[in-house]
């Protein structure tokens, strides 16, 4: 098949090139060619902003037709305008990359299944709801027939392990160094991961597949791990002491700093819990990487790149940590 992904030097994008090269189809990778991870030598490339959107429909259609269009970097309505008008009667089959974070949160029940109500608690998910909505519109109209395919929490080696601040590798090396991190909450919500080499062979099993036109899947980790026990894991990969962590509150750590600890507001503090049987049904996805081999990779990878970040140059936490633990908790009474 020939097939096109707008992106593709991604997390998730890297490990699908390869893997569909692998099986010998016909790839063409669609990107501003900034990226700093390698590139597949197999793979076509076409160098463009996707954001220029007279741009980028000039050189779709100079580009001719595929027979699958994977779409890794739509974020915006009017990336869904841009590809709608660049394919709709032009491709085979579109797959568009979407999140789990689509839903209301805290759903109605869990695990969530692909028919919760949509929700969206921050602009990256809110117009990623968008995007469903104008997709499966275009889809209803005979555009092309469409798959949507919703990864959670997705890790590899490029980067350290997620935390409540972020994804700055200072939380890794706090435990590697049994200093105190903080959890927020109460650690007890819980949390899901997936390596991305799973998650790619899911994409790579709907291409071109007519059972999953019209379909949306969860392809998401399947350790069902609270916030205490992913930092566990965390230690436990590495050799590290058991974590100390310390637990603050999550709207005293959005009162604190609401910009360094949003995501702990808009999704950290609720359960992520997926029901993946559809993708394991049509997709044969299957959870190949326990979190803490996958925790192993991403050390052996940042140590190797020299891409670990001292905690010791970054004294916040420790100064919040003391804060909370000597005044915090009376200030919260307050």
């Amino acid at each position: 098949m020939k097939i096109l992904i707008i992106g593709g030097t991604g997390l998730i994008s890297v490990s699908i090139t390869k893997d569909l090269l692998d099986r010998g189809e016909d790839v063409t990778l669609y990107n501003r060619g900034k990226s700093t991870l390698p590139l597949d030598p197999r793979a076509k490339v076409i160098h463009g902003d996707r954001t220029d959107y007279p741009a980028f429909e000039a050189q779709m259609r100079e580009a001719g037709l595929f027979d699958v269009v994977i779409d890794m970097v739509g974020y915006l309505p009017e990336d869904g305008s841009g590809v709608i008008r660049s394919f709709s009667g032009r491709v085979g089959h579109f797959i568009f990359c979407s999140t789990v974070d689509v839903y209301r949160k805290p759903a109605f029940r869990y695990p969530y299944t692909e028919g919760e109500p949509y929700g969206g608690l921050n602009a990256y998910s809110r117009n990623k709801v968008i995007l469903e909505k104008m997709l499966r519109e275009a889809e209803s109209k005979g555009a092309f027939p469409l798959t949507i395919i919703r990864p959670a929490y997705t890790y590899g080696e490029s980067r350290g392990p997620v935390h409540p601040a972020g994804g700055s590798t200072t939380f890794l090396d706090r435990i590697m160094k049994g200093k105190p991190v903080i959890i927020h909450g109460d650690g007890s919500s819980f949390w899901v991961a997936c390596h991305r080499d799973d998650v790619a062979r899911a994409f790579v099993a709907a291409a071109g597949q007519p059972r999953t036109f019209g379909r949306s899947y969860h392809v998401t980790g399947e350790e069902w791990m609270t916030w205490d026990i992913y930092t566990q894991r965390i230690a436990e990969a590495v050799g590290a002491p058991e974590p100390k962590i310390v637990h603050i509150p999550t709207d005293v750590l959005m009162k604190i700093d609401p910009q360094r600890y949003a995501v702990v507001g808009e999704n950290f503090q609720f359960n992520n819990l997926f029901d993946n049987t559809a993708a394991r049904t049509d997709l044969e996805f299957r959870y190949t990487i326990p979190w803490k081999e996958g925790v192993r990779r991403m050390v052996a990878w940042l140590e190797a790149n020299q891409r670990l970040e001292n905690s010791d140059l970054d004294p916040y936490e420790d100064r919040l940590i003391e804060w909370w633990q000597v005044q915090g908790r009376g200030a919260q009474l307050v």
